[in-house]
């Protein structure tokens, strides 16, 4: 199922007995080519689901690449679209890219022969002598060394794969920042909700106020029933500040997200109500391995620490290379290029460790020890993804519910206002009731405002552990699903 994964396996004898060889016979080099490369594909030891616990609940389509345009808000649209052009986390990751690639090309440059260009002009005279002698000189150098082991091509591969995880990475990035974006606009909105809700609440205990007011001077009511709706008035009016200055705070991070400053940033907002709430279905458990851009970087990573593991088990072996030396050296410059003074220069090095304080049996225990690590670090990420969309698919069942029932709160409640209201109107009702049915309204619409918001944030939460939108397989990927 994971064709890039390998076993975790120690290292063979025949690395161990490199350490006390002197030089290797060129008989042994399909033996020991072997012993590089004798490795097995290991057992995740996941359990993978056939389908999500949850799936029944969500019903719908896979998303598209522009996701966030589901919700249906204009505005959130460009956010995220500026977000994506002149966001620094994610300029930064794009410039993390351009590092990786430029390691790839460093890493690739043994495989191929270096070759150098050098020319001098000498005048020198011996002392006590009237001689003088000029030597000239122009001539070309190249070294290679044969990759016989595949060390070159191991840092190589290590090298590629780090490239091919920094452009996940990056992924990871702009997922992130698409739903932070998110998150902070639908904050703005339900802090307009509230604040609505608020002032509404406001006008209304005003209303109340004035009656119990008339009643007061037409000596039906008590001056404690004034100063109770009075408290309560003051109450609804503390209440505006603290929504006002989550909504403007909100306002400023998502100008900052977008790379701008605050004061140059406006943001219009609106309403929760009005926006759509996307349906999705998540699919199979394992498509999500394809999806998920931190799955397919843990994969990259993996894949690089097994290309790093063949090359510190490859740095046993003997280092074969060739130079060679060719040009022209003369004493006069119209001599300088004719065949007599003509050089060159043909060389065969090879060098193979004897001892070096075990410090090549530390650098190959310590890719190891790392190869490990990612191992581990890539189960868990697959195993979090599948309790991230879970999670995600809970919280819009719930919330939806939760919504659907809060709303007959708010009908209710708002029912039970307007009655009280209308009867305090008419002297048939004790302020004791009114306040009652005043607050519980408040309390429900306020409510009903956070629950709304908690599903949207749901529906934001379930892209995010989707991996955002379904893109075709990634070209030359390994993972494939069952």
């Amino acid at each position: 199922m994971f064709d890039r994964l390998r076993m975790l396996v120690p290292r063979g004898a025949a690395v161990r007995r490199r350490r006390g060889l002197v030089f290797v016979g060129f008989c042994v080099v399909p033996m020991l080519a072997g012993c590089i490369t004798a490795t097995e594909r290991p057992d995740l030891a996941i359990d993978m689901p056939r389908a999500y616990q949850a799936e029944h609940r969500a019903t719908g389509n896979r998303p598209a690449l522009d996701w966030w345009r589901g919700f249906g808000s204009p505005e959130l649209t460009k956010l995220i679209e500026q977000a994506q052009n002149a966001n620094f986390d994610i300029a930064a990751a794009i410039a993390r890219i351009v590092q990786a690639d430029a390691q790839s090309k460093i890493a690739g440059a043994p495989l191929l022969p270096a070759i150098d260009f050098s020319s001098s002009a000498e005048r020198a005279k011996t002392s006590g002598t009237l001689t003088e002698r000029s030597t000239l000189s122009a001539g070309l150098s190249a070294s290679y060394e044969i990759d016989f082991w595949g060390k070159n091509r191991s840092n190589s591969r290590a090298a590629q794969e780090n490239a091919v995880a920094s452009r996940f990475n990056r992924d990871v990035v702009v997922l992130s920042t698409i739903a932070v974006v998110g998150t902070a606009y639908f904050a703005v909105l339900v802090s307009q909700d509230r604040l609505k809700v608020a002032r509404d609440n406001l006008a209304a205990a005003n209303r109340v106020l004035t009656l119990i007011n008339q009643r007061f001077a037409a000596g039906t009511a008590s001056q404690l029933d004034v100063a109770q709706q009075e408290s309560l008035v003051a109450t609804q009016r503390a209440s505006i500040p603290p929504l006002d200055q989550a909504m403007r705070q909100n306002m400023a991070v998502l100008a900052v997200l977008v790379g701008r400053a605050p004061a140059n940033q406006r943001i219009v907002g609106g309403s929760l109500y009005k926006l759509n709430i996307p349906k999705v279905s998540p699919g199979l458990p394992s498509e999500i391995l394809l999806q998920r851009p931190d799955i397919r970087a843990a994969e990259a990573a993996l894949a690089s620490s097994e290309a790093s593991v063949d090359a510190a088990r490859a740095a046993f072996f003997p280092s074969i290379s060739l130079t060679a030396n060719g040009g022209f050296a003369s004493n006069a410059l119209n001599t300088l290029f004719t065949p007599q003074s003509a050089f060159w220069q043909l060389a065969v090095n090879l060098a193979q460790p004897v001892f070096d304080g075990f410090r090549l049996e530390g650098q190959l225990e310590q890719a190891e020890g790392r190869r490990a690590e990612l191992f581990h670090t890539y189960r868990k990420t697959i195993v979090s993804a599948f309790g991230d969309v879970e999670q995600a698919l809970i919280a819009i069942a719930d919330n939806t519910e939760r919504e659907r029932l809060q709303r007959e709160v708010v009908r209710s409640s708002r029912n039970a206002f307007q009655i009280a209201e209308q009867r305090l109107r008419e002297g048939t009702v004790d302020l004791v009731t009114v306040l009652q049915t005043q607050q519980t309204l408040f309390q429900a619409e306020d409510t009903l405002a956070l629950v709304r918001f908690a599903r949207t944030q749901a529906v934001l939460a379930l892209f995010q552990a989707l991996g955002g939108s379904w893109l075709p397989p990634f070209e030359g990927s390994a993972i494939t699903t069952q």
